[in-house]
Parts: C-alpha cells; structure tokens; sequence
C-alpha cells in the first residue's frame, strides 16, 4: 500500500465549511480504483492545517488514474473555496512497522 499525505492549510475561520465538504468528498474516493480508504486529521498545534491521508494501491492509481479523473475535478471543486496555499502532497510506503492500538477517540481510515 502506498499513502498520499496532502497537508492542506485552510482560510482562517472556514473550519466547518472545509470539514463539511470533505465530508460530501469521502464518495468521490471510495469509488476511485484502487482507494483503500481516507482520514482526515486536523494539526493541534495550528487549527487551520490539516492532513488528508489516502491509502492507495499504488503510486499510479492516485497520480495516473485519480488526479485526471472528474472526482479529482469535484474533489478540488468542493475544498478550493476554503484553501489558503496549494497543498503538499506526497507519497509514502512502510518501511517497519508494527500497529498502535486505537484509543476511543481515534477513527481508522473511512472505508478501510
């Protein structure tokens, strides 16, 4: 599995509105090939910056086959409103690891 972090910075007081269209988005990527699920984490440290982390197949199911698609297009359509800076996007894959149990609070990726 591959995992995309876009670390995105919001318009300062646009909170709600930005959570409630990546809300509207979570179908968009269930429906993409090779999306394994999707989580949305806010920065304690800095309220307006969050991270959009995508489980994906591979590199090129997110870069070759969802960036060019119509849902990446609504994607970017329901957030470019409450988007302050382009977001930074990059991929990554396990080296080592093992797992951390979740507290009550935490949620696991949506569709996973």
């Amino acid at each position: 599995m591959i995992t995309e972090v876009a670390s995105i910075t919001i318009r300062p007081g646009t909170n709600a509105e930005f959570e409630r269209d990546v809300r509207k988005a979570v179908p968009l990527f269930e429906r993409a090939e090779g999306c394994i699920g999707m989580r949305l984490e806010q920065v304690i440290e800095d309220r307006s910056q969050y991270r959009l982390i995508v489980g994906w197949e591979s590199v090129e199911h997110h870069t070759g086959m969802f960036r060019p698609s119509t849902d990446f297009q609504l994607w970017r359509d329901l957030i470019s409103p409450w988007i302050a800076a382009p977001p930074s996007v990059e991929h990554s894959e396990l080296v080592i690891g093992g797992f951390v149990r979740p507290s009550a609070e935490q949620q696991p990726m949506l569709g996973a």
